[in-house]
């Protein structure tokens, strides 16, 4: 198993990303984002998880490893293929998904290229318990190069506040009282605003 490539990347679409690892160019299917990571980059990280199958062997490549791993429980459910799985990674983020998998949204889910209701029911169905017990939220962190209005919307996501209206909300706020300084008065205020 390949569990991750680090290199240069000498060529990028927003599908595939070769990445040159020691002179060694390896291809990688990559979702849309992982695309939106990487983009601007000339070399680093990707996650990997290597599908061999009777006619091809297939690396998919991920920029962070919250993504990888709901991609392998995606590909866990029966009619869910990897390019399915990567078109879901690619419509929403892997936080997203879960929290749609959680609330019993299959409507949700069915809004992805490629998801029908059955299939959107049986991901909620097999995969509620195993996603209970990762937890694909964000956690909030103040560390260095988190902006104020993003650690509130991490805030008021993880609270279970859907991330349009938050972000919305912290906007609002941000536009109408930009001398706020402290984290918990803008989420405080951003909450009321909603």
């Amino acid at each position: 198993m390949i569990a991750y490539l680090a290199g240069k990347f000498s060529y990028k679409n927003p599908a595939v990303v070769y990445i040159d690892v020691n002179g060694v160019g390896y291809e990688v299917n990559i979702s849309l984002n992982t695309w939106s990571q990487i983009q601007n980059l000339s070399e680093g990280k990707l996650f990997t998880y290597f599908q061999v199958k009777e006619d091809a062997h297939t690396l998919y490549g991920f920029f962070d490893i919250m993504e990888k791993e709901m991609f392998v429980l995606l590909i866990g459910v029966s009619g869910v293929g990897a390019a399915t799985a990567r078109m879901m990674l690619s419509s929403m983020k892997p936080d997203e998904i879960s929290r749609a998998i959680l609330q019993n949204n299959a409507k949700l889910l069915e809004s992805v290229k490629g998801i029908g209701r059955k299939t959107a029911e049986r991901l909620v169905l097999e995969l509620r318990d195993k996603v209970n017990k990762q937890s694909f939220d964000q956690n909030i962190s103040l560390g260095k190069g988190n902006s104020l209005a993003q650690d509130a919307l991490n805030a008021l996501v993880a609270l279970g506040i859907s991330k349009p209206i938050a972000e919305q909300s912290i906007n609002k706020i941000i536009r109408t009282e930009p001398s706020i300084t402290h984290l918990e008065d803008l989420i405080k205020k951003a909450l009321k605003a909603i």
